[in-house]
């Protein structure tokens, strides 16, 4: 990402954090992505994941006990950081009988939504 920011120093260039997808290599450091990338991050994905083996994972729920990534943490860092952008849970699993386009899961990206706005209710009070 350093490279890439060099290579056009605008803020325009920018990213999309994906929680999941940065975080899906446990090698990654998704805080100092975030120190890194905190100026030019345009979006995020405050999606979740479980590792289930070597670079193979899983979309779990937003819950610290389900998942292999500190979702408040993350969550707090971004906000620690100044990052004030849109933000969302992206995929979500099929619960409760829910039949659709898999990753896309309506009830479950509901409760992901909502589960982010208590982070973020908690974070700032």
């Amino acid at each position: 990402m350093r490279k890439l920011f060099e290579a056009v120093p605008s803020v325009n260039n920018g990213i999309t954090f994906c929680a999941s997808s940065y975080g899906s290599s446990p090698d990654n450091d998704l805080f100092e992505i975030i120190d890194v990338a905190k100026e030019r991050i345009h979006f995020v994905h405050a999606r979740n994941m479980k590792w289930t083996g070597e670079l193979s994972f899983q979309e779990v729920s937003h819950s610290v006990h389900d998942d292999s990534l500190d979702m408040v943490s993350i969550i707090d860092k971004l906000v620690a950081s100044g990052v004030d952008v849109p933000i969302r849970p992206d995929h979500g699993r099929m619960i409760w009988g829910e039949t659709g386009r898999p990753g896309y899961g309506l009830y479950d990206r509901a409760l992901a939504a909502t589960y982010l706005n208590g982070i973020l209710d908690t974070l700032k009070k």
